[in-house]
């Protein structure tokens, strides 16, 4: 193998599996350090810089971080559960601790005469306005409803989310000079752009939740509602109450939302039913862990095949009963299993089976490309459309994912925007800015705590169940206290704080291999990959972390260390007598809008 290029920004980063995993890239262990520190408010900067909702998605992300991180797999190695970092409660307590940071909030730069209009006051939009605004730039949202959020505000319940959260922390994008047209829903692109907007980002979600049609649908209709638009009308208050006995159909986090709040409304039998099994079920676990938790039964492997009623009136429904099977590509395919069907009753019916874009407003003659699927068609990372500019983000763009992919969606969108604003093009995408910073204070002093702790995960607490069912405002879970909180973030691993390893000052005395916890260090002699991997001291079967190969040392062996089970711990380097080892931060920082994203030699040549 060739010497690891540990200059390129993405080796380092690529370790770092929860900034890695995040789609907005946030320095996780970095804020985490800062929480135990008990620093909130630079903690909640940091994520604020990154996600620009810490608050909102410290209670409602998807956390694609928790299943990278790697506390989990050295856990699950040592024959435990595994048990990621609660990285994403962490975040809340950032945003729940800390004090008041509008001081903080970057001022608006003086005008630079460019108009931007935003379609739709959700994540992407706002993410948007909160890059460009700060740059200059006139930014105008447009939303059909009275407030800012989109989504984020119309379909988590209160008990999810409370809504002061998300008044404040819409609220410091507003504040940034951005002009806020509410109640005031755009329905033609074409109009708007004769407005003279020198750019448009288009960020007005998925809002159309699929139907089902099986027979007794339109018979029935009266009782039954898609999911996205009766979460709505429950958001806003239009409905106060629903029947004792519904069910919800659909597997996603809409339909496990449908059913927590349908059990608050007064619901007494509420059950969801679900074509999958349970573990193929796209909700996230805990939100079925969740609804599991409050009671709800969730039926598996039924598939709809009617509505019964009775002169307008819902009966129940019939399903039919199917297992799942694979071929030898891991399609699956349900079978009816010959089972009779199964009737259940029912008094509504709530269907929470998906979404899909919907863009009546946008005229088939603007100009804008639209692909077989209803999307709108793209340049590869820049959510540039066909018009050019015009420009996509968060649901809008490739369908249906979560808030943390909207959010990095508008911090790209915005990085094409600035640079399609400065005559630059768009497709060109600057590398991040990286630094390594070697933590040493001594000859074995570290400036970060080292110690691994053995806890396992710590539970968040919960309201009691006879408070937090009797009312659909009520939060659930409380976060955690400082203490709990100090505790968690100790679990952390500072994966950031990388060894660096030096060959010329190597003596290859082996001191670091035999005081690896983790057997992840060998010097053997050098061979390709998959050779090398089954020769390591403890061999490296996971292809997708890479190997930290060093350049040939004077015995013509290398040093070659599996990144996949490091603790980071820094005992090789405190071992090391030659001070071949260190450990070195390392902070990647996005490239995000403004000088920084654009072509620095024009920026000069300007300038003079």
């Amino acid at each position: 193998m060739q010497p690891t290029n540990i200059t390129q920004p993405a080796y380092f980063h690529k370790v770092v599996d929860c900034q890695w995993a995040c789609p907005a890239h946030t320095p996780v262990p970095e804020y985490i350090r800062l929480i135990g520190q008990g620093r909130y408010s630079d903690a909640y900067m940091i994520n604020w810089v990154s996600n620009v909702f810490p608050g909102v998605l410290g209670r409602t992300c998807d956390r694609p971080c928790e299943p990278a991180c790697r506390r989990g797999r050295v856990e699950e190695n040592n024959g435990d559960k595994p048990e990621p970092v609660a990285i994403c409660r962490l975040k809340r307590v950032a945003a729940d601790h800390k004090d008041d940071v509008k001081s903080r909030m970057p001022a608006v730069g003086p005008s630079n005469g460019k108009r931007i209009a935003c379609v739709g006051a959700g994540p992407a939009s706002l993410t948007v306005a909160r890059d460009l605004a700060p740059l200059g730039y006139e930014i105008t949202v447009f939303d059909g409803e009275a407030k800012a959020g989109g989504f984020i505000r119309s379909q988590i319940p209160r008990f999810r989310l409370p809504e002061s959260v998300i008044d404040e922390e819409t609220g410091y994008i507003l504040n940034m000079g951005v002009q806020f047209k509410s109640g005031q829903r755009v329905d033609s692109m074409q109009a708007l752009l004769k407005q003279g907007y020198d750019a448009v980002f288009v960020g007005c979600g998925a809002p159309r939740g699929r139907d089902l049609d099986v027979p007794g649908r339109k018979e029935a209709a009266a009782h039954i509602h898609i999911g996205i638009d009766w979460l709505a009308s429950v958001s806003f208050g239009h409905v106060t109450s629903v029947p004792s006995r519904v069910i919800v159909l659909g597997g996603g986090n809409t339909a496990m939302d449908c059913c927590r709040s349908a059990r608050r409304l007064g619901g007494s039998d509420v059950k969801v039913i679900v074509r999958s099994g349970f573990e193929e079920m796209k909700a996230s676990p805990w939100e079925k862990e969740d609804a599991v938790h409050e009671g709800i039964p969730i039926i598996n492997f039924h598939v709809p095949k009617s509505f019964q009623h009775q002169d307008g009136k819902l009966l129940g429904m019939t399903f039919e009963v199917v297992n799942a099977v694979y071929d030898d590509q891991g399609r699956r395919t349900l079978v009816p299993t010959g089972a009779p069907d199964v009737f259940f009753e029912c008094d509504a019916v709530l269907v929470a089976v998906g979404q899909e874009n919907a863009f009546p407003w946008i005229e088939r003659d603007s100009g804008i490309a639209f692909d077989q699927w209803g999307l709108p068609v793209l340049g590869k990372d820049t959510f540039q459309s066909t018009v050019s500019r015009v420009f996509f983000g968060g649901d809008s763009a490739y369908g249906p994912k979560n808030i943390i992919t909207a959010v990095a969606h508008g911090h790209e969108a915005a990085v094409s925007i600035d640079r399609f604003l400065n005559g630059e093009a768009v497709e060109v995408r600057p590398a991040p800015m990286t630094n390594l910073m070697s933590q040493k204070m001594g000859i074995h002093e570290w400036s970060y705590h080292n110690d691994v702790s053995v806890d396992t995960r710590f539970k968040v607490p919960w309201a009691k169940a006879e408070t937090a069912l009797a009312s659909i405002r009520v939060e659930v879970e409380l976060g955690f206290d400082a203490a709990t909180a100090f505790k968690e973030a100790s679990r952390c691993l500072n994966c950031d704080v990388q060894t660096v390893f030096n060959r010329d000052t190597c003596i290859e005395c082996d001191a670091c291999v035999d005081i690896c916890p983790m057997d992840c260090i060998t010097f053997t002699a050098n061979g390709e990959e998959a050779d090398l991997r089954t020769r390591l001291k403890a061999p490296a079967k996971h292809a997708d972390q890479d190997l930290y190969v060093s350049a040939e040392l004077k015995t013509g062996h290398v040093m070659v260390k599996d990144e996949d089970v490091c603790l980071h711990c820094g005992l090789c380097a405190e071992r090391c007598p030659t001070g071949a080892w260190d450990m070195q931060k390392f902070l990647l920082n996005t490239t995000q809008a403004g000088p920084g994203c654009r072509d620095s030699r024009k920026a000069q040549l300007e300038v003079a």
